[in-house]
């Protein structure tokens, strides 16, 4: 099977079938995530004796606790190596506001998943864009669809920041492989912004950092909601929208031709 088969094998009839696949399989996910009642408060116990980022997580935040003024650089410093390392920023973001308070914390987690994101960005785009850029140059079709999520870039990240549906720390490398700007990827970062402060908010329940992510953790079920809700709008938005952006990108590559 030669390269110039694989680049002309998909017609946009069968692109347009699997953009809808895509579309009804993300929705699916909303809506799973919309009725889960654990969500993401009622983590697994910290206390497992197998290697467990959350216990490091944990552990971490506890020393924070203990620095004193130099504890928000640390705390920063921590949230990137987690945000490279795949590690879950969910109990740092709860813990924050144990430290800090609600408004610090909500601040110094903004400032160390946009750094730790931005990163993950660099790793993407300098370890592998160059490989997928040389195995879509062939392939009119998916290098045009590239270019537009390119030029809409900003809007696309921005909505998949305010949406939990989609997985933080992978996203941040996957856009590096993307034609999305470092420019647009670093202004999206603002999206982050109300679901930090939720969840920043919903940790200053806990009041203890030992209880921080597990099911002993008190929570607000409002708020729950709101992020639930929140994800599920976003989530159906930017499914639409890059939808509709792919779509159109095929039929100005194929009307060019």
């Amino acid at each position: 099977m030669n390269k110039h088969f694989i680049a002309n094998r998909f017609n946009p009839g069968d692109l347009r079938k699997f953009f809808r696949l895509i579309v009804l399989i993300l929705l699916i996910l909303s809506f799973a995530f919309l009725l889960n009642t654990d969500f993401a408060f009622a983590q697994k116990s910290v206390n497992s004796n197998s290697f467990n980022p959350q216990a490091i997580l944990a552990n971490a935040l506890q020393w924070i606790d203990s620095l004193g003024t130099v504890g928000a650089i640390a705390f920063i410093a921590l949230y990137i190596i987690a945000t490279v390392a795949f590690f879950p920023g969910s109990i740092l973001t709860l813990g924050a506001s144990v430290i800090f308070g609600a408004v610090w914390g909500s601040l110094y987690v903004f400032i160390g998943a946009t750094l730790g994101a931005t990163a993950a960005f660099f790793v993407g785009r300098y370890l592998a864009r160059g490989w997928v850029a040389s195995k879509i140059a062939d392939n009119k079709k998916f290098a045009a669809i590239d270019q537009a999520v390119g030029r809409e870039g900003l809007k696309i990240v921005l909505l998949t920041r305010l949406s939990p549906i989609f997985p933080f720390n992978l996203l941040n490398y996957a856009f590096g492989i993307t034609g999305v700007s470092l420019k647009d990827y670093f202004i999206a970062s603002v999206g982050m912004i109300p679901g930090n402060i939720l969840y920043v908010y919903i940790g200053s329940f806990a009041g203890n950092l030992a209880i921080i992510g597990t099911e002993a953790q008190p929570t607000n079920p409002t708020l729950q909601w709101a992020i639930r809700i929140l994800g599920l709008i976003a989530t159906v938005a930017v499914t639409v929208y890059v939808t509709w952006i792919a779509r159109k990108a095929l039929e100005e590559q194929v009307n060019s031709n």
